[in-house]
């Protein structure tokens, strides 16, 4: 090794010792008889100090040459600091340097290397590799591995054997678009990436690998947002012989390990709620419940009164803000302008006042008695001294629009604490979801997702109906990770493709290997995915997955650093047997 120890490690104890550091040049400062040099690497840093009279001309001349981030290696003693620095571990000491030695000069770098950078982040993800320098990004990329690590201790000592699935596969025509890939080999036939192993870990069931779990990465076409990127992590497990209560209980288990192994908390109940009570109450089916303020159907006493905008709507639905009947009418003109942005689309927002004397003022009290508006108030749950919310329109829009109100209060009222971690299970989604531009049924987790048994009845009936043996976690309002129980006979299968609008060639076509396979005695099983780079930002307290990733790409899908994706040689595309029409 060209160093004995790093820059983050050296302590009082330890003075009087030789040592030899290696490591990045953060920053050197000359004040003439002295010269101190900050040298940087991944686990800390440490002060170097060059004095006249004690260190040779030829050294100080050397280290007054260096510059920013240039790469050089020093050998001295540890001595106790004269000013010390309590901001950093080894802030009690330096070294008194003996020998230096420059390993790599350094252009200037485009951004500084410091926590406070003055880089964009364009410009960061340009310069990636310097830009991973920087303790606020290394220490992302750090939870990430120990995120990683307590991953797999975990599911390994609950008897789970993680298994490579392959990358090149089949494509299919369910959920979000395939990434392709030509074959050269077998000309005008495609491989396309994997979405996720679903297909292969039910297969391992049938296998007899009765606890499968692998940390893969995993591609969608997809737009992008600020929690999406087009390839990604997932935790994917699997597991047979198991009820759905097995795998909520084993995965609980998991996520509470991961609290309490990387952030060092116990994390409290897991809330089981019903998907039809989440967009009830929340709007939402990844409700925020570290704080109240559910939904509150107001029809019965806000409709029939002559108020044409609620008379019309399907829904009223209110909101009770504590404490919040103060608010200026500056404050709610802003709040009604948050409802009516386009990504909200709203048409306006009615507010009801709770006064302290016992009074009510509303926003529509033309056409509502005071007692009239102590029936919402009653209604709401509402007290002196409290705010209540009103939209309207048709249910699904009017539930969406009053849960970006409600997480929109939730900020405001400083209730959405980043140290608290409520986490909630939401179950019994709808197994189909009507499509209005294909005219037909699609899957709203995946076609392999068994429908509840006291269900199946419905599924020629009333496919809307149908409930499926399907599970989300829910953290602060973010969707951790997935599964259900899934189908494991052909029966079953072939049903649910049928009500999918497969034809049983297509059925044949796209799924024959699984069909088949369960034919050979496939175990009852169900499994669950985690979003892992979706998990770390929650944990390290971050909207943006793109932190937790070492080289992401950016909202267009490109990776900016190496300029990617790029045309590739007319030579390589007539191997692949492709043409581009001129």
């Amino acid at each position: 090794m060209l160093r004995t120890n790093t820059c983050g490690e050296l302590r009082i104890s330890e003075v009087g010792k030789t040592v030899t550091l290696c490591g990045w040049v953060q920053t050197l400062r000359d004040k003439g008889g002295v010269v101190w040099i900050d040298l940087r690497d991944r686990y800390g840093v440490t002060q170097l100090i060059f004095e006249e009279g004690q260190a040779s001309t030829e050294l100080i001349n050397l280290a007054t040459s260096v510059g920013r981030e240039f790469v050089i290696s020093a050998t001295g003693v540890v001595t106790e600091r004269y000013s010390k620095n309590d901001k950093i571990p080894t802030g009690d000491i330096e070294i008194k340097v003996e020998k230096m030695e420059v390993l790599n000069k350094s252009k200037v770098p485009p951004f500084l290397i410091e926590d406070d950078t003055d880089g964009g982040e364009e410009l960061r993800m340009k310069y990636r590799y310097l830009d991973l320098r920087r303790n606020p990004v290394s220490s992302k990329l750090k939870l990430r591995h120990k995120m990683l690590q307590a991953t797999r201790s975990y599911l390994s000592n609950q008897d789970f054997m993680e298994v490579e699935t392959p990358v090149l596969i089949k494509s299919t025509p369910e959920g979000a678009r395939d990434f392709v890939v030509p074959s050269r080999v077998n000309q005008g036939e495609f491989y396309a990436l994997p979405q996720s192993p679903q297909t292969f870990k039910q297969l391992l069931m049938v296998s007899g690998f009765d606890k499968y779990f692998q940390i893969v990465k995993c591609f969608r076409d997809e737009d992008l947002r600020a929690d999406r990127q087009p390839e990604f992590t997932q935790i994917d497990c699997e597991m047979s012989f198991v009820t759905r209560e097995d795998i909520l209980n084993t995965f609980e288990g998991l996520v509470r390990f991961l609290f309490k192994e990387v952030k060092g908390i116990e994390v409290g109940e897991f809330v089981h709620m019903q998907y039809d009570d989440a967009m009830r109450l929340y709007g939402s089916d990844k409700p925020d419940v570290r704080f109240e303020m559910p939904f509150v159907e107001i029809n019965s006493v806000a409709k029939g009164k002559g108020f044409g905008i609620f008379d019309q709507s399907e829904l009223v639905v209110a909101i009770c803000a504590k404490g919040c009947a103060e608010y200026t009418r500056k404050q709610l003109d802003a709040l009604t302008d948050f409802v009516r942005k386009p990504q909200i689309g709203a048409k306006g927002l009615v507010y009801l006042k709770c006064n302290q004397d016992g009074t009510f003022k509303s926003s529509v009290d033309k056409f509502y008695s005071q007692e009239d508006l102590k029936q919402w108030a009653e209604a709401a749950g509402a007290e002196a001294g409290d705010l209540l919310l009103v939209l309207s329109g048709d249910t699904d829009h009017t539930r969406k629009a009053m849960n970006e109100l409600r997480l929109e209060m939730g900020n405001q009222l400083g209730l959405r604490d980043d140290s608290v971690f409520k986490p909630l299970w939401i179950i019994d989604f709808p197994l189909l979801e009507w499509d209005e531009e294909t005219q037909r049924y699609h899957a709203m987790h995946h076609p392999f997702t068994s429908p509840n048994k006291e269900d199946l009845k419905l599924l020629d009936i009333d496919p809307g109906a149908v409930k499926a043996n399907a599970y989300d976690l829910v953290i602060n309002g973010v969707e951790i990770g997935g599964g259900s129980i899934r189908i494991h006979d052909r029966e079953t299968q072939a049903l649910m493709f049928d009500h999918l609008g497969f034809t049983p060639e297509e059925a044949k076509a796209q799924f024959g290997f699984l069909m088949d396979a369960f034919e050979y005695g496939a175990p009852p099983h169900g499994g669950i995915a985690f979003g892992f780079d979706r998990l770390c930002a929650l944990f390290g307290g971050s909207q943006s997955i793109r932190d937790y990733i070492a080289f992401p790409k950016n909202t267009s899908a490109r990776d900016v650093m190496i300029d990617s994706p790029s045309m590739v040689s007319p030579d390589q595309l007539k191997e692949l047997g492709i043409k581009l029409d001129k």
